[in-house]
């Protein structure tokens, strides 16, 4: 099994790992309802998408 010639760093570690997190979701406000809603998704309540009809609420 390869092993390495010089010990890893703590900063060359960090630098490698600085890549892994979390990122907040992307929010926005409907024109139609005012309500925030995520990028791309149908609102339940309303059946709206891009201020057009797409579902029919019961």
């Amino acid at each position: 099994m390869a092993v390495p010639f010089r010990r890893t760093s703590k900063t060359a570690k960090r630098k490698r790992r600085t890549h892994k997190k979390l990122s907040a979701p992307s929010i926005s406000i409907d024109k139609t309802s005012g309500n925030y809603v995520m990028g791309h998704r149908v609102d339940k309540k309303t059946g709206m998408y891009k201020g057009r009809q797409v579902l029919d609420v019961k």
